[in-house]
């Protein structure tokens, strides 16, 4: 029964939910030096790798969330408290979120594991690491978590575990929970980059007809769903992408020890986001619920030693579960 009890307990302010989730980003001072490697992919584009090396033979594999990067505040957090524990890091930039806009149309979406794969196999033709660990922020967690699912069967001996953390596992419900009044915000700043980098796309290649105008009146991830992610990606319909993206049903495919961290306050997940059911029944699947946190917030306190709760639980899932 891999529930896991959360002793996450912040200060008063950041038991917002919202005061969490925007915290880290706006006010977060931390940096870090990556070493950027280009590789070229099997459909003519190319993927960056940003990493951060100790001389480790073990490897952790970061994927970032929506429109985030390797510059993303909770990517880099992460990265130097992995660092300081002995362990070398990769982040992989998803298509079109390294800083410059990848050569095809099509670019990333919540469920493209083939991306994935293809860097972990690239990794472990090319380096020489005893072991990989992936983890994964909001749409990075659910690619991390659907990955280890859905390539179960086939995936290498190299890849020890997962962690992934605030991940909308049930695209279809969490969708709705966006769409609502509370999260408004946060969908205006995720559409200032998605627009403007479909109108580019567009530009650069007129055979995508894209209709500019209901572009610029959406004010839904599934209208932009209707406009790029469905005839780009060959979906039916918005509909068929959520299924088909969501790793949820993937969960009770996973086969080595993977942990999902969910704060309860989420204000971007539904009910379905939290797999109780899934956990219980798995002896691999761990799942956290902690009271607070928000969306990739987890931050204690004004005090910036106090507020590395995210990163010692995943050091320590690493080092206990995962055991390297």
């Amino acid at each position: 029964m891999p529930i896991l009890k959360s002793d996450f307990s912040p200060t008063l302010p950041f038991k917002n939910g919202h005061f969490n989730t925007i915290y880290r980003p706006l006010f977060s001072k931390e940096t870090c030096t990556y070493s950027r490697k280009r590789i070229s992919t099997w459909d003519n584009d190319f993927i960056d790798l940003d990493f951060s090396k100790v001389g480790s033979k073990n490897l952790v594999l970061l994927i970032h969330g929506l429109e985030g990067s390797s510059q993303s505040k909770y990517i880099i957090s992460s990265v130097n408290h992995l660092n300081s524990k002995g362990l070398d890091t990769v982040s992989l930039n998803l298509r079109s979120c390294s800083g410059e806009d990848n050569l095809l149309l099509d670019t990333y979406h919540s469920g493209k594991t083939e991306d994935v794969d293809f860097v972990i196999k690239h990794i472990n033709t090319n380096y020489n690491y005893d072991s990989i660990v992936i983890i994964g922020f909001s749409l990075g967690g659910n690619l991390t978590l659907k990955y280890l699912g859905e390539y179960q069967d086939k995936l290498s001996n190299i890849v020890k575990g997962g962690i992934a953390v605030s991940v909308p596992i049930d695209i279809t419900s969490a969708e709705k929970e966006l769409d609502k009044f509370k999260n408004r915000l946060y969908v205006e700043v995720f559409f200032k980059t998605l627009k403007s980098k479909i109108l580019d796309k567009a530009n650069k290649f007129p055979e995508f007809q894209l209709d500019k105008e209901r572009l610029k009146k959406a004010t839904k991830f599934k209208h932009l769903e209707y406009l790029y992610t469905v005839p780009v990606f060959g979906f039916k319909n918005p509909e068929d992408y959520w299924e088909k993206a969501s790793s949820k049903p993937y969960l009770s495919k996973i086969d080595r020890p993977t942990l999902l961290v969910n704060a309860k306050d989420d204000t971007f997940l539904s009910a379905e986001c939290y797999p109780r059911k899934e956990a219980i029944k798995s002896d691999k699947f761990y799942l956290e619920i902690p009271e607070f946190g928000g969306h990739c917030g987890f931050m204690s306190s004004f005090k910036t030693e106090e507020n590395n709760w995210l990163e010692t639980k995943i050091a320590s899932f690493i080092e206990e579960k995962i055991q390297i």
